[in-house]
């Protein structure tokens, strides 16, 4: 290939954008697509920070360590190798774009703690806004480039001719009510870095853009997924008003969660207490919750130390000012008393698979962030991990494009996903006829595929999503083309659970025993 290869970035989070950044820097014609604006993504919202060995006491193997624990022993040691070893690297490089990791009184990167990390090896950017600081480096290092920026574009497909990807077609200015005819844009390569599947459960973390879009696309083409049923479900988000993360940071730094009684409970379930991995703090949220008819937990920031309480508000508002102001705007005091939290979706540990250079199952498709399975989480994410993860393999899927074009010959990933095929519509729904919402698909989900499932539930929700899509019609606005594409990842994602008949990590079975992961 004698021109320099076209190159379409679906999304502008951390993944997408570092992949842009990269690829430009590889000599491609980058196009970034999205669906907001490019600084709208997951990434902005991310409170806790990015992981990585960046201490003189710190060790790379640690950090391997802690994920492939974390995982519950089904991470793919290569990719958790890569995540923790080029880390450094690529945080370096964000430090370069220009963000501003919390530094102390020396002028040395301040540490944070968060679950399962051995040692405090979290960055943090203006306390509780990271994410929001790397998000702002990064759309200004994109804006520089000469890369083409196309807003408020939805990805309607991919477009696949004689087995290979060679562009997208999107339907732009994309708005609720909005209808029209797909426009096509034709590429080399194609990376989808389109995020999660938050908008598929009624308590999420998420924005309202994480609606699987990308995931759903590249099911429709064909491509290997893998490892849907494992969801990270965020232990702390507040309830009361809308939704809003606490990020675990607090735990880290010494907050607890009580009952209505004042028992640390999370004790009883592992020995970590507060900072035991998600799937177990959320769990145990999830049971005392039973135990209480529904009502919250409490999550209690004074028994973070401080000589009084006037103290104890000024150190919050300086180390969380995000959460602190979300807090005042609800009218709670949480230097003073416990508040609300319950468990909300926060990200997808599975997805397109892809092996470590981002490439996908299909020829010129490439995967990279949420949206891709790249076998570094596991059964379970570790804390901090998902913005390294993005920058890691953003860079790698960059770097490789250019290569591969000039090759002519496009290798894919050869790695296997489980790919459970669901049920056809055709299985016995029971008589099942109830109206489809968002609303009805949420609620259905958090009910039967979150937190905790059996096959009773699974097989519930399954034949009312296969009734539901054999009553779909052929979408035309923005809102129907995500609902489509609701349905299908929820689909995959009840059948993935239900083929897998142990508990793992973030999936848990209540009707089977806990499987033994060496």
């Amino acid at each position: 290939m004698t021109s320099a290869p076209r190159v379409i970035v679906v999304g502008s989070g951390i993944a997408g954008l570092t992949v842009a950044l990269h690829a430009a820097a590889s000599g491609c014609r980058v196009t970034v697509v999205t669906k907001d604006v490019l600084e709208h993504a997951n990434t902005r919202y991310a409170q806790g920070g990015i992981a990585g060995v960046m201490f003189a006491d710190d060790r790379v193997e640690d950090h391997i360590h802690d994920t492939l624990v974390a995982g519950a022993g089904l991470g793919d040691e290569a990719a958790v190798r890569v995540l923790a070893t080029e880390g450094p690297e690529r945080i370096r490089e964000l430090v370069a774009l220009g963000v501003a990791f919390d530094r102390d009184e020396h002028g040395e990167f301040r540490k944070g703690l968060e679950a399962a990390h051995s040692y405090p090896r979290i960055l943090h950017s203006g306390g509780d806004a990271t994410g929001t600081e790397i998000e702002r480096a990064l759309v200004a290092a994109v804006r520089a480039t000469a890369a083409t920026v196309i807003e408020h574009a939805f990805l309607v497909d991919l477009v696949v001719e004689v087995g290979r990807v060679c562009g997208i077609r999107i339907l732009r200015d994309a708005r609720d009510g909005h209808a029209g005819t797909p426009d096509e844009l034709r590429a080399d390569a194609v990376v989808l870095a389109t995020g999660g599947i938050g908008e598929l459960f009624a308590h999420s973390t998420n924005p309202a853009v994480a609606t699987g879009d990308g995931i759903a696309a590249a099911i429709r083409a064909g491509a290997a997924v893998a490892d849907l049923e494992f969801v990270q479900f965020h232990p702390t988000v507040l309830a009361a008003g809308d939704a809003f993360l606490v990020s675990e940071a607090v735990r880290g730094e010494g907050a607890t969660l009580i009952d209505e009684d004042g028992h640390r409970f999370v004790f009883d379930d592992h020995p970590d207490g507060e900072l035991a991995p998600r799937d177990v703090v959320a769990r145990a949220i999830a049971r005392v919750m039973r135990q209480q008819d529904g009502r919250p937990v409490l999550l209690d920031a004074t028994a973070i130390p401080a000589t009084d309480a006037d103290a104890r508000a000024a150190w919050l508002r300086e180390r969380f000012p995000t959460i602190d102001n979300a807090m005042r705007e609800r009218g709670l005091d949480w230097a003073r008393v416990p508040v609300p939290v319950t468990p909300a979706a926060h990200y997808l540990m599975g997805g397109i698979v892809t092996d470590l250079e981002g490439r996908s199952s299909l020829p010129g498709l490439y995967a990279v962030g949420e949206t891709a399975r790249t076998g570094v989480h596991g059964a379970n994410r570790l804390a901090s991990n998902s913005l390294l993860e993005g920058a890691v393999f953003g860079a790698r899927a960059g770097d490789a494009i250019a290569t591969d074009a000039a090759s002519g010959l496009w290798p894919t990933s050869a790695r296997d996903g489980n790919e459970p095929t669901a049920k056809s519509a055709a299985e016995n729904l029971g008589g099942v006829r109830a109206a489809f919402s968002r609303a009805a698909l949420q609620d259905l989900m958090w009910e039967n595929a979150s937190l905790v499932r059996d096959e009773e539930g699974l097989s519930r929700a399954a034949r009312v999503i296969a009734d539901w899509r054999a009553q779909a019609r052929s979408p035309q606005t923005e809102r129907e083309y995500e609902d489509e594409n609701l349905l299908l990842v929820a689909e995959q994602v009840v059948a993935a659970a239900r083929a897998r008949t142990v508990s793992a990590g973030a999936h848990f079975r209540r009707d089977a025993e806990l499987a033994v992961v060496s």
